[in-house]
Formats: structure tokens, sequence, C-alpha cells
């Protein structure tokens, strides 16, 4: 009885993820409804909500599996909770995903919850939790866009779909990010269980600058291009033009002056 109650608490929803889900349920009713006194400041809310329910689920996608692949002490660590205070690295999960959104727009991976691999059998099962985490973001990407796809944009305020269109791009950037073959990205832990033992002892100091690397290697112009337009032709192929995501943007950085690129009335 001990045991199942204990178990029953340890998959209990946090009333943290669930007060993250309430502002960012009120914060796109105030964007439909234009309810607020400025848009931008709710399409703020909206979106950073959203955003950081979706590095949640990301992690709980990581844990859940592992649970289901041998790793029993997910559980007790509180990672099947949502809370993301239970993170091992709560700087690298929420608040640099955040800032990074805030300073350019770039979904920035996350990588938070420790798992004790040495419990888990079978190559396919360690690259399935790795898995897990960047195959959240490109579901929560699906989500966001289809609207866009089925003609659910009739009826739909412009700052919204806008918010929309913005939350789609930092989805479709974190989970290409994520799954770069790149050691300490969720992309190098889907192949390492397939590399020999002595290619992976090699690859393992560098893991924990291979986030830093890809960024710096981004910000050359001429990958930074490439970058975006391989972003640009996903969410173009998802239905999600420039001006949506532009314009999404746009609102988001309420603290910036407004851009002259025409986004909708004028309210906006």
């Amino acid at each position: 009885m001990t045991t199942a109650t204990s178990r029953h608490s340890d998959r209990r929803i946090s009333p943290v993820f669930l007060g993250i889900v309430a502002v960012t349920a009120v914060a796109a009713w105030a964007v439909w409804t234009d309810f607020a006194a400025d848009t931008r400041i709710a399409v703020f809310l909206f979106v950073t909500g959203a955003w950081v329910v979706s590095l949640c689920l990301h992690e709980y996608a990581h844990a859940r599996t592992a649970l289901h692949g041998g790793d029993i002490t997910i559980g007790a660590k509180g990672y099947l909770t949502l809370d993301p205070l239970k993170y091992t690295h709560g700087m690298l999960s929420i608040v640099l995903p955040v800032i990074f959104v805030i300073m350019g727009g770039i979904g920035l991976p996350g990588g938070a919850v420790f798992i004790e691999r040495n419990r888990i059998q079978g190559r396919w099962k360690h690259s399935a939790i790795s898995a897990a985490g960047p195959l959240t973001n490109v579901l929560f990407a699906l989500v966001c866009t289809a609207p866009f796809w089925f003609d659910g944009l009739s009826g739909m305020p412009d700052g919204f779909r806008y918010a929309l269109g913005f939350l789609a791009l930092l989805q479709v950037t974190a989970a290409i990010l994520n799954f770069l073959p790149v050691p300490g990205l969720d992309g190098y832990g889907v192949i390492e269980p397939w590399l020999s033992y002595r290619i992976r002892r090699q690859v393992e100091p560098y893991a924990p600058f291979g986030l830093l690397a890809v960024f710096v290697i981004i910000l050359i112009p001429s990958v930074n291009t490439v970058f975006f337009d391989a972003i640009d032709g996903v969410l173009r192929a998802l239905g999600v033009d420039v001006q949506d995501t532009y314009c999404g943007r746009n609102l988001f950085t309420f603290w910036e002056p407004r851009d002259e690129f025409s986004c909708g009335p004028a309210g906006l």
C-alpha cells in the first residue's frame, strides 16, 4: 500500500506545471479576444508559457521513455510530475532556453533529466530515450501548425495566428538543433549506442561543449543563412509563411520598437 501511494505521488502532476499551463491559457484567451490593453504583452506571456510547457514535456518524454526502458528510479526523482524545479540542471532546461527565446527567437535545446543508463539494456531503448525529447518538439510544432493546414485560420485573430507562427518557429528550431548528431545533444544520444566503445570514449570529453560549438558555428553568416533557410523551408511546408513568424516575433518582443512591416490591423 505504501509503495502504491508513493508511486502515485511520484507521478502526480505538479502544481507548478499546472500554474504555468493556467497562465498560458489565460494569456492565449487574452490574445484571442484582444482583451489585454497591450496585445504584445499577452502574446509574450502566451508564447513564453507555451514554450516552457513544451520544455517540460520534452524532459517528461525522456523520463517516461527511460522508465519504460528499465530505469525505475525516474519516479523518485520527480521527473514524472512535469515540475521544472525537479530538473538536475534547471538553468540549462528552463532558464537559458527562455533567455535565448527573448534575445533572439531561437529554440534552445535543454537537457536536464539524469537517467541511470546502466539500468537500461538494449541499444534501441537508449536511442528511443534520446529521441523522445525532440520528437515531442516535433509533435508540438505539428499541433501549432495544424490550423495553417486545414483552413483553420478563418476567423482566427491575427495576433493569435502570429503567436502560433512564432511558437512553431521555436519548436522547429529546437527539434532541428536537438537532432544534430553533436555530442551533448539528443541527436548524438540516438546514434551513440551504435558506436564503438573506443569512439564513445574519445568523444565523451567534448560533450559539455557540443551545444556551445553549435551556436558558435551558427553565428558564421553563411551557416546562419543555410540554417534559417532550412527552418523557413520546414515552416513553409507546414503552411507557416515568413510574415507569420516575423510578425509573431515582432509582437513577442514588446519592449522593442514596432517595425514598419505590415502585421495585420494597426491595433496589433
